[in-house]
């Protein structure tokens, strides 16, 4: 179904659960408060398409609805680039099995560049693009704040990676960096300064190019709190963030939003009670809401997500405690003095979660609601695959 779709008065009492609810309402207000912040900079926005992984959604994400764009998978590729989004980034290191794909969809008139951050990835990037008779564009990655991969500041690697793209048949597209690290960030001070060290980071690696006379007209940085808490972006030429759109308990905690910002939950219907035991059985576990326990780490640990009533209203300290395969384990935090709240048997809650790319690749579709209605009114499907 697509976003025109009439579902006849189907509410979020009858569709049969668990399943992923999403407030439309709630994601526009969210992408226009980032793209308000980028705007005001003059920096455009790439939104990461990893976190909604739906043509509907990303309509709506986009500018004009068709790009620029950031995917997680060449399958996200190809179904937005059939949809429209001709401008896009593979942001995952480029694998060299990969670059068939990828040299499809240039070859079908999708501008797709790869990342990489070795002289064995450029060299693969550069004798595939002559042997295609096309030049496949590459964005260096920069290891901005030590998260995950990348080339550090200062290594000589990142000219000689530049040399063998620009000299030996691909495209040097330039920069791209992805300061992670940021998702532990715990006050302001720390996200602004997070933020600035990945723009300088990124323009430092761009400039380097430049002064081996290399090109580097793309640079490229993002995560949704650097994105958010940026004070300066002079030398950036885009924005990239994801999960802002529907933005999650992770986000929460780290002070990007409010937990009245998330426009995700999972809807479980009660199964069953354990009352010696304090706990009300349902029937979303991990597979509904995924393994991710990004909150462990945090001040304040959500365990699998807050439970809420069917208008999203947080119950209290209540907490999808534990989680088996399909069975979720619903209880009051670890501490708490409130009585735990009367759920019989068939009613149904919603869950906040974690991390909501994760939650969202475990369903096949989103049920879209606007704000104040139970009535869904659209099923927006969701990719799978790599």
């Amino acid at each position: 179904m697509t976003d025109n779709t009439p579902l006849n008065g189907v509410s979020i009492h009858d569709k049969e659960t668990p399943f992923l609810l999403l407030n439309r309402d709630k994601l526009e207000r969210n992408v226009a408060r980032l793209r308000e912040h980028t705007d005001s900079f003059g920096v455009p926005l790439r939104p990461h398409l990893k976190t909604v992984k739906s043509v509907e959604a990303a309509r709506l994400i986009l500018t004009e609805g068709n790009g620029p764009a950031t995917v997680s998978t060449l399958k996200e590729a190809e179904v937005f680039a059939a949809a429209g989004c001709k401008n896009l980034i593979y942001a995952v290191g480029i694998a060299p099995q990969k670059l068939a794909r990828v040299v499809a969809l240039l070859k079908d008139g999708t501008d797709i560049s790869v990342i990489l951050d070795s002289l064995e990835q450029a060299r693969a990037v550069a004798d595939y693009s002559r042997q295609a008779s096309i030049a496949i564009p590459a964005l260096i990655e920069i290891d901005s704040d030590g998260h995950r991969s990348g080339v550090a500041p200062g290594d000589n690697l990142l000219i000689e990676i530049g040399r063998i793209l620009h000299h030996d048949g691909a495209e040097l597209r330039g920069i791209i960096t992805h300061a992670g690290e940021s998702y532990h960030c715990k006050s302001l001070e720390e996200h602004q300064a997070m933020a600035e060290k990945e723009r300088a980071a990124a323009v430092a690696c761009a400039d380097a190019l430049r002064h081996a006379g290399l090109p580097s007209p793309v640079v490229s940085v993002g995560s949704t709190p650097t994105a958010h808490f940026s004070k300066d972006l002079t030398g950036v030429t885009e924005v990239r963030a994801g999960v802002f759109t529907l933005f999650d308990l992770v986000m929460t905690g780290a002070g990007v939003c409010q937990t009245s910002d998330i426009a995700l939950s999972v809807v479980a219907t009660v199964i069953g009670h354990q009352r010696e035991k304090g706990w009300i059985m349902i029937d979303a576990g991990w597979m509904a809401m995924s393994r991710d326990r990004g909150t462990a780490a945090q001040a304040v640990d959500q365990r699998y997500g807050i439970v809420c009533d069917m208008a999203g209203n947080p119950l209290g300290d209540l907490l999808m405690v534990d989680a088996n395969q399909e069975h979720g384990i619903v209880a009051l935090r670890p501490g708490s003095q409130q009585t735990l709240p009367y759920l019989p048997y068939g009613s149904r809650v919603r869950i906040l979660p974690n991390h909501a790319c994760a939650t969202v690749s475990q369903h096949g579709e989103f049920a879209v609601i606007r704000d104040g209605s139970e009535h869904i009114e659209a099923l927006w499907p969701i990719i799978h695959g790599w």
